[in-house]
């Protein structure tokens, strides 16, 4: 087994954002495994795919050993895979918090504790989770406390983390994103999200796989809340 190419792994990777940040990991020369519930299976050799719940806890232990049995490594774990339900407070169902917590929340949990396991065996790894700046900059043109309290968790996560393993060359960082261009938001939406940013348009898929990269090369950067929101973290 050559284990010296490194290995990234990325959730929700089945479309959108993720299948981007999966497709420019394999460009930049990683392997890549990629879940998610609806994934295809991959004929190419050094993208290994797994179809699975990520709110389940056996599935982020699956992805995990697969990675490890497959490609013997794990350098970086993109946690991407959530779910955003603009929504007035009291009209929330509680299927849709379940919903929120289990993808948004349960998903990092589980899959991160095994990848951080693997990570610490070998001595250095990264993580990045994606969070939102409604967490640090509340709309009330975009209501969203689910989205809020969950994402808001991940944001606390990420600085805890990378404070606990920074001794151990595991660095924790998260990327704040604004409205991204990708297919969970209908066409008629488009102009109204685009107002939404002070640089008056959505971000794209690239903008996001960018500030992933830039953090997966910035080895002197942990525990950083990267805002790729076209100004909203500023101000309107």
């Amino acid at each position: 087994m050559n284990t010296q190419r490194k290995v990234a792994v990325v959730t929700g990777a089945s479309r959108g954002l993720g299948e981007g940040v999966a497709n420019a990991f394999r460009h930049q020369g990683y392997r890549v495994v990629g879940t998610s519930r609806s994934i295809k299976p991959s004929d190419d050799p050094d993208y290994l795919t797994v179809a699975g719940d990520i709110g389940d806890p056996a599935t982020g232990k699956i992805v995990i050993e697969k990675a490890l049995s497959r490609f013997g490594r794990v350098d970086t774990l993109i946690n991407n895979a959530g779910i955003f339900i603009p929504n007035e407070f009291t009209k929330y169902t509680n299927q849709q918090y379940r919903d929120l917590l289990s993808t948004n929340l349960n998903g990092f949990f589980y899959i991160t504790q095994h990848a951080v396991g693997a990570m610490v065996q070998q001595g250095s790894g990264h993580v990045v989770q994606m969070t939102t700046t409604l967490v640090e900059h509340a709309n009330s043109a975009v209501p969203s406390v689910l989205a809020s309290l969950t994402k808001g968790g991940l944001t606390a996560a990420t600085r805890s983390l990378a404070i606990e393993y920074a001794s151990r060359n595991i660095r924790v960082n998260a990327v704040a994103a604004g409205m991204i261009k990708t297919p969970m938001h209908a066409p008629a939406s488009l102009v109204a999200l685009a107002s939404l940013h002070p640089v008056n348009r959505m971000g794209e898929i690239a903008d996001v796989v960018q500030a992933i990269l830039y953090l997966e090369n910035a080895n002197f950067i942990t525990g950083e809340i990267l805002h790729v929101d076209g100004g909203q973290i500023a101000g309107h």
